[in-house]
């Protein structure tokens, strides 16, 4: 039988190093060290260099009170503390270091240098240690106020450990990790890590920044726009905590949990387990919060002796207090959830192999016989327009026999109101004064070819497009653009042909594409509607899209326009009055009395009557009437309740002074007036006028479902319709949200698998 193995007393060098490969594990323990003997020491301002992950150098500086000379000899030394002096001190520690070992263990696996200073010192002094003890004698030098310490080489009398550890970029993420869990909890103290040689700093914090700044600091803006701040307090049970947690609108792939108790960094598994089955009710499957608590107990209720590292602390009460801060959590949670937010993004059609993938899946959908070639449901897209459409699934008028009606007879479209101040006598009801627009109700052969000269503006746009992408559906019966052919006055000015090579020149081929091979899918409102292109479906601007199809129109159809006549003339003075009075036009009591404003802009009117019915087919008699309006689209009338203000701007926001000048800026004043507008959508065209006589609708509709027809009749038959043929996109739509693509086929078909 073998006899017993002696036991002998270690080395206290041996014993050390095992001591200190407990408590130093990596680089990023080391600083954690360091940081809270600065904390402790009263420091306002902490500066960390490192070097290779901190495995070459680790420097910290402080400007805290710094150690006294007499000191220096044993600060070093295991078990040396200025924060203990008996047992029954750990019941109501409030310091971060108390057992004295962290300088101790590091320069046992480090060659560590100590430079301080007090505040009633004259210098600094500076020294050595290795393995707890002195290399040599203190030296006096020159030094800030505070401290700084240097650990180089760590782990260089351990080779298993440095072996062991990660790559020098994955410790110096964990440095980065503490220094920013530290600097968002000390928001009065600036913290500052940096790589050794380098200017730019990877963690930098102000002195006098809030915790939610520090988190926006080093978090980002994503995550600091959605916090919401908690706070939670029981006497009987002695805590209190505080801190910021995500809200519903923000999750991540891995929780972001930054805990402190009595502002000790600790880690708390049930804590953290408690508050994520709270999110799992908000936040959507396999995503996780950010959270930043504080908690502070009774120093008697709690025991951090239980961790070489103290990266875990026992308390009393622990699930009671559990408890109490997943129901806080919770209550904070639920009185967000009454709204969401969502950030979209604006996104192009897609790369052209993408685009050119699909249509070739789709072709060969079509041109094989083979089951072979049988598509993917995720490849398969909707080609025909007549099928069903996203108003089939709201609810319908009573009375839907036909889509597209004649437009032969007169329109009786609702005229102008005055949205002004209502005092002045000289305002008229637009009924009485101008309000109605007959497009057809023209006896003699001049006003005909006046209004026919608009339907070759554009069906000559609409023909080019056509030769040119050679991509438009020849069944799309429901397009209004006519396709006869009078004679077309030639325009030779520079100044409008250099409008329309600006035009050209800003045109987004992808954004084109999208428009002249889109599918209709119907309106959401007024000025958004949604388009389907490939296995795409987009959210469109209309307000913004029409009114740039609209400058298009004037800009390529300069000097061609037809005519709206009005069926009452439309005094220019009443029209003035009515936009003075209202609030948009800014007019002050500086700018002068409205009827003289109103009879100048009357007499300026009148004395550019020639030019504004040669090129722009407005009409202004002697007596200062308007007669005409230019017909941009044909069957389109615009809202006649912006023409006040239209005729206001258009004597004191257009340029007269340049010929460019003069035509860019009338066609943006234009295009702003005949623009679908979301605010202005109860108008009725001529074709909805006509469906509700020959259908009965005054009688079988309601007025809501007779103006929702209206404007959602004129959106998909008339404009997009006009947008397919001739619309130019500019650059500019595919960076300012005006068509967003909002779902993807493929994706589509990938949340579903997943459910």
């Amino acid at each position: 039988m073998a006899a017993p193995s002696m036991i002998k007393r270690l080395d206290e060098t041996v014993v050390n190093r095992i001591a200190a490969g407990e408590v130093i594990q990596r680089p990023a323990n080391a600083i954690k060290e360091m940081i809270e003997n600065c904390l402790d020491a009263k420091a306002t301002s902490i500066q960390v260099t490192v070097k290779s992950g901190g495995l070459k150098l680790i420097q910290i500086q402080d400007n805290g009170t710094g150690i006294r000379k007499e000191d220096m000899g044993i600060v070093c030394e295991r078990f040396t503390t200025s924060k203990l002096r008996k047992f029954e001190d750990l019941q109501s520690i409030a310091t971060y270091g108390f057992r004295g070992e962290a300088l101790a263990s590091i320069s046992h696996v480090a060659h560590v240098t100590i430079t301080t200073r007090t505040s009633d010192s004259k210098c600094a002094f500076k020294g050595g240690y290795i393995d707890g003890k002195l290399k040599g004698p203190v030296k006096p030098c020159a030094g800030n106020k505070g401290t700084q310490i240097a650990a180089e080489d760590l782990f260089y009398n351990v080779a298993t450990r440095r072996k062991a550890l990660k790559s020098p970029g994955e410790e110096h993420s964990k440095v980065a990790e503490v220094v920013s869990r530290y600097a968002i909890h000390n928001s009065g103290v600036a913290f500052t890590l940096k790589k050794q040689g380098e200017s730019v700093s990877d963690v930098r914090t102000p002195p006098n920044a809030s915790k939610v700044d520090n988190i926006r600091t080093i978090y980002g803006a994503s995550v600091a726009r959605e916090l919401l701040e908690i706070s939670c307090e029981n006497s009987k049970i002695g805590f209190k905590v505080t801190g910021c947690i995500s809200n519903a609108n923000y999750s991540v792939k891995k929780c972001i949990f930054l805990l402190f108790i009595n502002h000790r960094l600790v880690d708390s598994p049930a804590l953290r387990k408690s508050i994520e089955t709270v999110y799992a009710a908000y936040l959507p499957k396999n995503t996780h919060p950010f959270l930043y608590l504080s908690l502070e107990i009774s120093p008697q209720n709690i025991d951090v002796n239980v961790h070489p590292t103290k990266h875990e602390v026992h308390f009393l009460h622990e699930d009671a207090i559990l408890e109490e801060i997943q129901k806080c959590v919770e209550q904070k949670l639920l009185g967000c959830n009454e709204s969401r937010t969502f950030f979209t993004q604006a996104l192009l059609p897609g790369a052209p192999v993408q685009t050119s993938q699909v249509t070739k899946d789709t072709k060969e959908v079509g041109s094989s016989d083979s089951s072979a070639n049988k598509p993917y449901a995720h490849q398969m897209v909707r080609t025909d327009d007549k099928m069903q459409k996203l108003d089939v699934f709201l609810s319908k008028p009573s009375q839907t026999s036909s889509s597209v009606r004649s437009t032969s007879s007169s329109s009786d479209n609702t005229g102008l109101t005055s949205t002004g101040n209502q005092d002045n006598a000289g305002i008229q009801s637009c009924s009485d004064m101008a309000g109605t627009m007959d497009t057809t109700n023209v006896k003699d052969s001049e006003e005909l070819m006046e209004t026919d000269e608009a339907f070759s503006a554009s069906s000559s746009r609409k023909e080019k497009a056509e030769v040119e992408d050679n991509v438009l559906d020849n069944s799309a019966s429901t397009s209004t653009l006519s396709v006869r052919q009078p004679h077309r006055r030639e325009i030779k000015l520079t100044s409008i042909l250099t409008l329309q090579k600006e035009v050209e020149e800003r045109t987004h081929k992808s954004l084109r594409d999208l428009f002249r091979s889109h599918t209709f899918v119907g309106c959401v409102k007024p000025g958004l509607a949604l388009l389907q292109h490939h296995t795409k479906l987009y959210l469109v601007n209309t307000t913004k899209i029409s009114q740039e199809f609209f400058y298009q129109q004037f800009i390529f159809d300069f000097g061609n326009f037809g005519i709206l006549r009005l069926s009452t003339p439309a005094p220019i003075y009443e029209l003035a009055m009515i936009a003075l009075n209202s609030s948009e036009s800014g007019w002050s009591e500086d700018d002068g009395p409205k009827e003289e404003l109103a009879q100048y802009i009357v007499d300026f009117l009148q004395t550019k009557a020639e030019m504004l019915q040669d090129y722009f087919s407005m009409e202004v008699d002697e007596d200062g009437q308007l007669n005409t309006l230019p017909l941009l689209l044909d069957n389109y009338i615009p809202v006649l309740h912006g023409l006040p203000m239209f005729i206001l701007r258009l004597a004191t926001e257009v340029d007269w002074d340049s010929e460019k000048g003069c035509f860019e800026s009338f066609a943006k004043e234009c295009s702003q007036f005949y623009a679908m507008k979301k605010e202005l959508s109860s108008y009725k065209t001529a074709e909805a006028t006509q469906m509700e006589e020959t259908d009965g609708a005054s009688t079988s509709s309601s007025p809501e479902t007779a103006k929702s027809h209206d404007w959602k009749w004129t959106v998909e038959h008339l404009l997009y319709p006009a947008f397919k043929s001739v619309l130019q996109p500019p650059k500019e739509f595919a960076e300012d949200a005006s068509i967003l693509q909002i779902a993807n086929l493929p994706d589509l078909y990938k949340v579903f698998e997943r459910c």
